[in-house]
């Protein structure tokens, strides 16, 4: 057997080696309070790939090993000896174990089911801050390493093959990627399991499930991302959106003793989770990409014990009975006392002719690692004058040839951050276009080429460019509301003193009291984040908004 691909250059230690730390004697103790010991026997498998809630386990004496099945081989992952513990971020989150576990020297190991391990971290702050520290890490490498139960085949020319990675990766999924157009071994897996190219993209999950052309809901039924939902509970707050005013609530109210169920269309993170780099946020002095602020996020919601559940679209908001009801698109239904309407906004769709056909293909509403990989050593076009817009042209600049900022009108100065204007000013690769408008695109099965206007002088220019980045303008997502609560005219959801008395009344509100701010004209429904008539696109204020809307549910449940 070849060495594991987790293990470690230096000598295991809290200290030198974060990905195997050993607990001290004190530590050990304390663990075996809270743990079931059990002895075990070289050769017992503790757990398969697939298996659901798979415990975590603190080695006392023997040794541990866990190794991915591969056919009729196995690939050593990572081995743990003395003092040490298993698991990563899946233990807490509790999908399906991605490897087999398996005991290599026989001894004692204190076995940890995730109710239990919950209890550890949220109890004792000195080992929860070793264990969700060693577990994200893990996480990490696993996904940065390729080292997952998952196989993606398709093209970088191919819109469903960037939304199946993008999907997987936003949901911090470790998979292995075979690119059909440069990887020799992408045709011999395709032959094993007998689909074609015309199928890409094709998941393949555990070497059993075959997934062609897959949906986000089919990937996360595959892979078990979520939970099954008792219809008949009354949760206490059901948060509908995961982008940081979503997370902030869900952090908030489940670590106050809420009962909480997140539910997500996509992927947790929202717009901030497809930002590259963040450097306003608070705390943050070297800045923080939206991946990584957004997914510690969501695993902090999971260690207070939030139930997230991704891929699940609420279709419509039932506020006539006596529980609100959010009604999802595969039929669910998920009853709350109260609701946080944390949904977003998407960015505008220009009315160009043929746009659909290359979104994903050419045309993209975010600019991460994935983005950037198509577009390397290529111009670029982003529209839009926002801090988003700012931050993906310093971040693309940094891969691409050259970046066109596009902007209708005279400057940026009115509409983005003061630092990423002198980044822009200072950046060679990047030049601003203003008084510009995207006017065209061209091109087969994916971008080729594309027109601009400038205003001033009407002349237009054609350019040999293939991918545009579009960041302006946003439409809120509440054509789900279904008239339950009381809009603006541009459909943003209005809250607290904003509300008219003929707001008020055409929802028969029912209190003695004023709408409670980002409370909506219905009681203990709230909205948070760039959903809410007023909001400040920054994601502090989003994160302000989830935990003081947290503060006024109490103030109702109560």
């Amino acid at each position: 057997m070849s060495e594991p691909l987790l293990t470690p250059a230096a000598p295991a230690g809290a200290a030198s080696e974060p990905l195997l730390p050993t607990l001290t004697p004190d530590q050990l103790s304390r663990v075996a309070q809270r743990g079931v010991r059990r002895t075990t026997s070289r050769g017992d498998v503790l757990f398969e790939p697939g298996e659901k809630a798979a415990p975590i386990f603190v080695v006392v004496s023997g040794e541990l090993e866990v190794v991915r099945p591969a056919g009729a081989q196995e690939i050593p992952i990572i081995t743990y000896g003395p003092g040490q513990f298993s698991g990563e971020v899946n233990a807490i989150s509790g999908r399906p174990a991605i490897a087999r576990m398996r005991v290599s020297n026989a001894g004692e190991v204190i076995e940890f089911d995730r109710d239990r391990l919950m209890n550890l971290i949220q109890t004792d702050a000195e080992l929860s801050e070793i264990f969700m520290r060693t577990l994200i890490l893990r996480r990490v490498a696993l996904i940065d390493r390729q080292i997952g139960d998952v196989i993606v085949v398709g093209s970088a020319h191919s819109a469903g093959t960037l939304r199946v990675k993008e999907f997987l990766a936003r949901n911090g999924h470790p998979f292995h990627y075979l690119d059909l157009d440069h990887d020799q071994e992408a045709q011999e897996v395709l032959d094993r399991f007998h689909v074609t190219p015309s199928d890409i993209p094709v998941v393949i999950c555990r070497d059993v499930a075959v997934l062609r052309n897959p949906t986000e809901a089919q990937v996360a039924d595959c892979l078990g991302f979520n939970d099954a939902i008792d219809e008949g509970h009354v949760n206490d707050m059901v948060i509908v959106g995961a982008g940081p005013a979503g997370l902030a609530a869900a952090v908030y109210g489940a670590s106050e003793g809420l009962d909480v169920v997140v539910l997500e269309s996509s992927v947790p993170g929202g717009q901030a989770g497809s930002s590259s780099r963040i450097e306003n946020y608070l705390g943050f002095p070297a800045g923080v990409s939206g991946l990584d602020l957004t997914g510690r996020a969501y695993t902090q919601a999971l260690k207070f014990g939030a139930h997230v559940v991704v891929a699940k679209r609420a279709t419509r908001l039932g506020c006539d009975g006596q529980r609100y009801v959010v009604e999802m698109a595969d039929g669910l239904r998920i009853l709350g006392r109260t609701i946080v309407i944390a949904t977003g906004a998407e960015y505008r769709r220009p009315a160009l002719e043929n746009l659909s056909a290359f979104e994903g293909a050419g045309v993209y509403y975010g600019a991460t690692a994935l983005e950037a990989q198509l577009c390397a050593g290529s111009e670029v076009v982003v529209v839009g004058g926002g801090n988003s817009a700012g931050q993906a042209a310093v971040f693309l600049a940094s891969t691409a040839s050259r970046v066109h900022i596009l902007v209708r009108g005279a400057g940026l100065a009115e509409t983005m951050s003061r630092y990423l204007i002198r980044r822009i000013e200072e950046n060679p690769a990047i030049s601003l276009r203003t008084h510009t408008e995207l006017i065209a695109l061209e091109g087969n099965d994916r971008l080729e080429r594309i027109r601009w206007r400038h205003e001033q002088t009407r002349e237009i220019e054609a350019h040999d460019i293939r991918h545009v980045f579009i960041m302006a303008g946003a439409d809120p997502n509440t054509r789900w509301l279904d008239g339950c609560v009381a809009l603006d005219d541009n459909g943003f959801v209005k809250t607290g003193t904003d509300l008219s008395p003929d707001d008020l009344a055409a929802s028969r509100w029912p209190a003695p009291r004023e709408p409670y701010l980002l409370e909506t004209s219905r009681p203990g429904i709230f909205a948070v984040g760039d959903v809410r008539a007023g909001n400040v696109k920054r994601v502090a204020s989003a994160v302000g908004e989830g935990s003081i809307a947290v503060s006024f549910a109490h103030r109702l449940l109560r």
